[in-house]
């Protein structure tokens, strides 16, 4: 297992409650030995004025999924943290207003100061609609 602070699904979701993350409805719903998966409903919230969804918001599921895997592994657990430095997505085909998404991270390295996360997005037919990588620096307290 790759976690240095054993998640919990309770312990993820409450961790987002007031922010974007509560805003769009992301919830956890699985913890693997190296990967989380979040879902994400596509409602008013998330889409553009087409009724799609929204690529800016799969950038913030893809954000919001790295930076939670990131703070999970730091070493230093309490006095490091993580912040995103870039993130980049491909999106591969459109969802329409009604569904839901599901996005999976997976770590490509997980330096002591540097972390690149790859993200997989997903419709509810397991379909690949967006492809993204974020990178994130660890900063030490």
């Amino acid at each position: 297992m790759i976690w240095k602070t054993l998640p919990t699904l309770e312990g993820l979701n409450a961790s987002g409650q007031n922010t974007a993350v509560d805003h769009l409805g992301i919830v956890f719903t699985e913890i693997g030995d190296d990967y989380l998966i979040a879902e994400m409903p596509v409602d008013h919230r998330s889409v553009q004025p087409m009724r799609m969804l929204h690529g800016g918001v799969s950038c913030v599921l893809i954000e919001t999924l790295g930076s939670v895997a990131g703070m999970i592994s730091v070493t230093n657990v309490g006095s490091d943290y993580v912040v995103g430095t870039e993130i980049n997505a491909s999106h591969l085909r459109g969802v329409p207003e009604g569904g839901k998404v599901i996005g999976k991270v997976m770590p490509v390295r997980i330096g002591r100061r540097v972390q690149v996360w790859s993200v997989e997005i997903s419709n509810e037919a397991g379909k690949l609609i967006c492809v993204g990588r974020i990178t994130c620096q660890v900063i030490s307290n």
